[in-house]
Formats: structure tokens, sequence, C-alpha cells
């Protein structure tokens, strides 16, 4: 009889939000509430799809301090889970190592298994009928550097085997720290059908089947970095005589962070623009979610103009914060990036026969490695931190913002 299971990571209970700020008292509230309640809409999604279990692939918690209500609300919801028969398994990683923090769980449901640190354990049950066995291991200290997928143990003995582990798969291109690095043949090697994986917090399928290699990201979006923006919560795997078919994802996030960018060009008045920022970055559009948004506005446009003084932009991005924060479910603007350029001067630059003539042709004829590459000169740390700060695209962004600069500048000293 076919079997389900829900797969989900990175939960970082009671997590505090990063690169999110000034907000009123409402907003800050809901996003501290949001992981846990996150957590509620995981376990309210495997109680009602009664799924077999439920694997939890490290960073449980935010810190190894493992704060009081993450631990309770994390004991509520794994103990309803076992009421319904439905069994939770989970290994800790390096936010929640074994050997740091403290706990004040004394026991959790017979129906919930933690692996532990130092060494891999299986767990071997049945679901639907068939043999089940769950290969796990836990961080004992945050900084695990050891590659822990080569001591899992080959398949044996028959049934669905599954590999729980918080991992960092191909190294530092993750953009993640390269806790327990390993390689796809790594996990090849012990002949499982599922790699339940955590610590990668944007959502990837590493292997399509035999095995399935999966991280399902993270469980609750926590700043405006690339990889906490845009649907964020877990994946359900249904069983059918032995194979697993395509991991569906469940989006469980309770506040969504995401990037919308608008040209201005088809606005004459700042109203029209302010309407439709607002319609892209609507809860609605992104099934009743509380939102924070990142805002680019790009192009040349007769609003350029009007919103050149930095007063009026202020203005702008006041409003959309007043008019967004007194909403529920709320839209908070954390940002707005202004690369927008005058309409007509543009138009008219290109005929010209000067320096600024050539300046303009330079920027939009120059090719990709010229508009990307010059992040590549900046030192590695600096980089590192570009990146996470900038949505995707964003050397682009700063290309443009610059070539905006420089013609505003250049147009300022003429006039």
């Amino acid at each position: 009889m076919p079997f389900s299971f829900l797969h989900a990571a990175d939960l970082h209970l009671d997590t505090p939000f990063a690169n999110v700020g000034g907000y009123p008292a409402a907003v800050g509230e809901a996003l501290r509430e949001a992981s846990l309640q996150a957590w509620g809409a995981l376990v309210e999604e495997a109680s009602r799809r009664q799924v077999a279990f439920v694997l939890l692939a490290g960073d449980v918690y935010d810190g190894a301090e493992r704060g009081l209500r993450a631990q309770r609300a994390f004991l509520e919801g794994v103990s309803r889970l076992a009421d319904e028969g439905i069994r939770t398994l989970l290994v800790h990683g390096n936010h929640d190592p074994v050997a740091e923090g403290w706990t004040a769980v004394r026991s959790f449901p017979d129906l919930v298994t933690t692996f532990p640190a130092h060494t891999v354990a299986t767990e071997r049950f049945e679901a639907g009928g068939e043999p089940v066995a769950v290969h796990g291991t836990s961080y004992a200290v945050a900084a695990t550097s050891d590659n822990l997928a080569r001591r899992y143990p080959s398949a044996s003995g028959g049934g669905f085997h599954i590999g729980l582990l918080h991992a960092n798969v191909g190294g530092p291109t993750t953009g993640h720290a390269d806790y327990s690095p390993c390689t796809l043949d790594d996990l090849r090697r012990p002949g499982y059908h599922y790699w339940a994986l955590g610590h990668v917090h944007g959502r990837r399928v590493l292997g399509e089947g035999e095995p399935w290699v999966v991280y399902p990201g993270n469980l609750q979006g926590r700043s405006t970095k690339p990889t906490e923006r845009g649907p964020k919560g877990a994946v359900v795997v249904t069983v059918t005589d032995g194979v697993a078919g395509d991991p569906e994802f469940v989006a469980l996030d309770r506040v969504r962070f995401v990037d919308v960018d608008v040209p201005i060009a088809p606005y004459a008045e700042v109203g029209s623009l302010l309407d439709q920022l607002e319609a892209l970055a609507s809860p609605a559009a992104h099934d009743g979610r509380s939102l924070v948004v990142r805002a680019t506005l790009t192009g040349p446009g007769a609003l350029h103009e009007q919103l050149l003084a930095p007063a009026r932009r202020a203005e702008v991005h006041h409003e959309l914060r007043r008019r967004g924060a007194e909403r529920t479910p709320f839209t908070w603007w954390q940002s707005i990036a202004w690369q927008t350029k005058p309409e007509a001067a543009v138009v008219d630059l290109r005929h010209r026969d000067d320096f600024t003539a050539d300046l303009l042709r330079t920027c939009e004829e120059a090719d990709d490695a010229l508009r990307t590459g010059w992040a590549d000169h900046l030192p590695a740390e600096l980089r590192r931190e570009l990146d996470d700060l900038l949505p995707d695209g964003g050397h682009d962004q700063i290309w443009a913002a610059a070539q905006a600069a420089a013609l505003d500048a250049i147009s300022g000293a003429d006039a």
C-alpha cells in the first residue's frame, strides 16, 4: 500500500529576522511569531495528509540556546503528531548541535526519534505495510567539517531506505558554510532510495530517483537574502511499490520575503506607480501571506524627474509603508532601490557626438562579462556579503544604477 512522508529542514524556531527593521509593533510581532506559526502549519499539513512520518533534517532551533518558547512549541507539535500515530525523525545540525546548548524537554513521545551524534544510527519500522529504514546522525558541535555522508552504511535488509543528513553538497558554491561537506557520489554509494537533506535554504533537487537527493529549503524565510526569498515550506513524497514519486512542494511560510521590479515608463503620475507596486506586492498574490518587500524601480520615464529629490523618494517609501502596515495581512516595504533615468534625455543622448553619448553607448553595449565581472575584483569576504544582500541579477542592477548616476551627474553639470 502506498505511503507518504513529509520532509522539512532548517526550521530555525523562534528565529530573529535579519536585515529587517524600522517596522511598527504589529509587524514586529508577526515576524517574531512567523517561524512558530510555520511549524504549526507543518504539523497541520502532516495531520491533514496523514503522512506516515515526518523527517526533519537539522537546525530545528536557531541557536545552541534553544529558547524555551521554541522548545515548548516543538514538543507540542511532535506530541500532536505522535497522538495521531505519525512518527517524527530528526537530526541536529550546526545551529542546534547535540553537545552545545541546553534542553528544557525531559523526554519526547515514543514515536519521536532523535539521531545521536558521533555515530550513524538506523531506525526501522513499517509504513503502508512496507519496511522502512531511516539512517541518520546529528552534529555534536556546530563546526562539523567531517564528511558525515561517508559514515552511512550500505542499504541492507530490504525495504525503503532513507538517509537523513544536515550537510553541504557541492562545497562553498552553495553560499552556505561548508559544514559536513560531501558529494553526490558520497550519497549514491550506500544505495538508498531518498536522501532527506538540510542546511541549504534554497529548495533544490540534486538527484531524481535512485536516489532522490532533496533540499526542501527552510520552513520560513528569515531575511531579504536571495536564498531566503520566495515561497518556503516542505516537500511531501509518496512511495508506491518501493518507488518514490516526485517530491511535492507545500508552502508553509507565514511571512514571505519578495522582490518586485517595476519599470517606471508606463506611469505618468506617482499614484499610478504606487497602485502598481501595491498590486505586485499584494498578499492576495501570495495566498494571503504577509510580505516583506524589496522594490527596484528601473528604466527611463516621466516620473524620474518628479522623484529625483531624496525627500520625494522618502515620501513614496513612507506612504507605501504606512498603507501596507495598516493592513492584515501586512506588506512591509523594506527598501526601494531607485535605478531610473530621464526619459527624453536618454533618447536625445544616443544621437549626440560627445563624451556623454559615448558613455551611454559603452554602458548599453557592454557584454555580460563586463556588467557582472566587476564584482570579481572585490575581496572574497566582501563579495560573499554582497551576494547575500543583492537580489538575483543584482550585479546588473548595480551596473544600471551606476550608469544612471553617471548620466545624472553629467546632465546636472551640463545644466
